[in-house]
Order: structure tokens, then C-alpha cells, then sequence
């Protein structure tokens, strides 16, 4: 018997039971891996409440974790039992011991990453990575602007923005988050429940505005975001925690400046197990060589997921949060 996070429907925090389950052999071409670790993402409280749906009810949760291959179904070749391993992607579940996925979504991990860094990395790492290097291949010299500069994701950004000579403008809640993104590598900063975004980053930027405005914010930033841009540059939503963007005009894309938009997904890009390794092997290697680290600034017992979402929820949380099987 293994324990695991599960919701039978949706709602709050409340929803979510530890409860023992009996995992199963893993079938042809999957794994099982024993968590060490979890990751807590913004993504998981998107199922819970239902703005995404689960395939079917009761649900496991979570999609990220790092730990050590338990055992191997027919034709996986590259992994074997004892491998430590990470992952981002698959079915849901990885709030558990026992985590049973798909062995292309399963990536060996170097023995100079730990665990908890891994599982507070992996998919925040490789959205750094594909929003970065692939939906636009900064290459240094331009402006950018990220919101939520401090949470998890924003911290990676900061550290990755600052290795390729990137400026980064991050919009934070505090003057403590303020200070974390610019020790992170935020070139400025812009609080903004006291400045006007788009009027900071005009005096920033000498009116020149930003190249790319990376938003997970959704539904409250989205025309903010689009006031922030050269013409002709790119909008990159990429988040809903303030709820979807809907109702949305494509003409205004015109008005304010003929910009691109796109609405990207780690799955969109990490769609076949070597581009997946690829990918890993990019944010492996700025781990190994210290340009990116992991703030992992809050730890909870797996049997506390629902407190711990309320408090990534509330913006109580910074860096990384991760679940403690």
C-alpha cells in the first residue's frame, strides 16, 4: 500500500484526501518511481477547481517529482529499477509514495542534482527553458518583461535572463519581493500595488518599451501586458492565476502595435522524450554550473498539499514549494 493525495470533485482546498491505495504493476513502456520529492505548481490548482478538468473522479494530483526508478514495464530500455529520475509531464498523481508514468516523460537525473531541487525545478526549469529559448530564442541585449518575479517560476527566469545578458523588468507584490527578484538578477523591478506598470516600464525603458512581456498572471494583466510592448513584439501568456483570458478582441492585437501573441504549454514543446532530454539536459547544465539555483522556501508533509496550495494561492510563498511524501 502506498498513500496519495486524491479528489473525488472539485472545489477548495478541503477536496483533497490522503488515502491509501495498492499501486499496480507498470505496464508496457511506463515506470513507477518512488518520490523523494514532490513539486507544487499553480497548474495543480487549476484541476482541482476544475478550470481544468481531470480525465475522471476521484483524481490523483500533480504532475512533477523526482525520485527513484521502483520498477519496469516491457520494452522501457533507457531506465532501469535504482535510477534516480525526474519528471515534469505524464498522468496525474505525483502527490504520492509510488507515481506510475509513461517512461518517455522520465528523465535520468545527474548525480550532482538532488532530489528536492529536481522536484522544485523540473517544470518550472524547463518552462524557463522552452518560454526562453524557444518561443522567443532570447539571445541577449533584450528587454523583457516578467511577471510574478518572485514566485518560482520568476525566480528561475531572473537567474537565466542575468546568464544570457538579458534585461529583466519584474513586476512583484513587495519591497521583500522586490529585493529576492533583483538578487535573483531582475535588471529593475515594479511593485505594482503602488506604480503603474506600464508608465514604470515607459520611464525604464526611455519609452522604448519591452521586446517580450511573459505573462501567468491571465485575466487581470493581460491588457497591461499588451500596453508594455514595442510594435511588433510578442505577448506570451502562458498562465491563468488570476483566472483565463476570454472575450479577447484580435483587433486590438492591431491597435496597439501590430503584436504577435501565443499561448505556449511545456507539453506543446517537450512533446517527444528526446526533445524532453534536451530540454533537461539545457536546465541540468545551468544547474550543475551554478548560473541557476533552487530556492526551495517552503517544505510541506504531502498530507498538508491543500494548506500548501492555499498558501501558493495567497502569494504567501516564494521560490519553490515542495511536498514531502
Amino acid at each position: 500500500m502506498a498513500k496519495r493525495i486524491q479528489f473525488s470533485r472539485t472545489g477548495g482546498p478541503e477536496v483533497l484526501e490522503l488515502v491509501e491505495v495498492s499501486p499496480g504493476d507498470p505496464g508496457p513502456g511506463e515506470v513507477r518511481v518512488k518520490n523523494a520529492a514532490v513539486g507544487l505548481n499553480f497548474i495543480d490548482i487549476y484541476f482541482r477547481t476544475g478550470l481544468y478538468p481531470a480525465p475522471s473522479l476521484p483524481s490523483g494530483l500533480g504532475t512533477e517529482g523526482a525520485g527513484v526508478v521502483d520498477a519496469v514495464g516491457e520494452g522501457v530500455t533507457h531506465l532501469a529499477v535504482g535510477d534516480r529520475v525526474a519528471y515534469a509531464q505524464g498522468p496525474l498523481g505525483a502527490y504520492a509514495e509510488l507515481h506510475t508514468l509513461p517512461a518517455g516523460k522520465v528523465v535520468k537525473l545527474p548525480d550532482g542534482i538532488d532530489f528536492e531541487t529536481a522536484a522544485g525545478c523540473m517544470l518550472k526549469g524547463l518552462t524557463v527553458q522552452y518560454l526562453m529559448r524557444q518561443t522567443h530564442e532570447l539571445k541577449g541585449g533584450e528587454t523583457i518583461l516578467w511577471h510574478a518575479a518572485a514566485g518560482g517560476v520568476g525566480s528561475i527566469a531572473c537567474q537565466w535572463a542575468r546568464a544570457l545578458g538579458v534585461k529583466l523588468i519584474g513586476t512583484v507584490s513587495s519591497p521583500e519581493k522586490a529585493a529576492l527578484a533583483e538578487k535573483n538578477g531582475a535588471w529593475a523591478t515594479i511593485d505594482y500595488t503602488k506604480e503603474d506598470v506600464v508608465e514604470r516600464v515607459r520611464e525604464l525603458t526611455g519609452g522604448a518599451m519591452c521586446d517580450v512581456v511573459y505573462d501567468s498572471v491571465g485575466k487581470d494583466t493581460w491588457e497591461t501586458s499588451l500596453d508594455c510592448l514595442k510594435p511588433r513584439s510578442l505577448m506570451v501568456s502562458f498562465g491563468n492565476a488570476s483566472g483565463a483570458v476570454t472575450g479577447v478582441n484580435l483587433g486590438i492585437l492591431n491597435q496597439k502595435g501590430s503584436l504577435f501573441v501565443t499561448r505556449p504549454s511545456l507539453n506543446g514543446y517537450a512533446d517527444t522524450p528526446e526533445r524532453l532530454q534536451a530540454m533537461a539536459d539545457e536546465l541540468f547544465a545551468m544547474l550543475e554550473s551554478g548560473k541557476i539555483t533552487i530556492d526551495i522556501a517552503q517544505r510541506f508533509p504531502l498530507a498538508e498539499a491543500g494548506k500548501a496550495q492555499e498558501a501558493l494561492a495567497s502569494r504567501q510563498t516564494t521560490g519553490s514549494t515542495i511536498l514531502l511524501p
